[in-house]
């Protein structure tokens, strides 16, 4: 059983950048394909990015492409989100969530464990 813990939320305004990390325990998440959902208030939990197991192979919604990052390490079992040029769109609770594919799924339903989440606030 894979448990998920992401850290680094926070408050920041338009233009600026957070990274989020998402801490894995329990099991190594090496071998899972990883993802970033987000869900912003009264909206359904979207896509943002996904990462191979590798890190070979990425995918990006195309709200953030070119301006976020996803990247792992798996020797530290942690994924992480740079995100840079926030938007106030970007408001949300992010979650990260792994894949038992050798793929990088972009659907929530294709992903098999998730953590609690953390909130980011983008101020204009």
């Amino acid at each position: 059983q894979v448990q998920l813990v992401e850290s680094g939320g926070g408050s920041v305004q338009a233009g600026g950048s957070l990274r989020v990390s998402c801490a894995a325990s329990g099991r190594t998440i090496s071998s899972y394909a990883m993802g970033w959902f987000r869900q912003a208030p009264g909206k359904e939990r979207e896509f943002a990015a996904a990462i191979s197991w590798s890190g070979a192979n990425t995918n990006y919604a195309d709200s953030v492409k070119g301006r976020f990052t996803i990247s792992r390490d798996n020797a530290k079992n942690t994924l992480y989100l740079q995100m840079n040029s926030l938007k106030p769109e970007d408001t949300a609770v992010y979650y990260c969530a792994g894949a038992r594919s050798m793929y990088v799924p972009i659907e929530a339903d294709q992903y098999d464990f998730w953590g609690q989440g953390t909130q980011v606030t983008v101020s204009s």
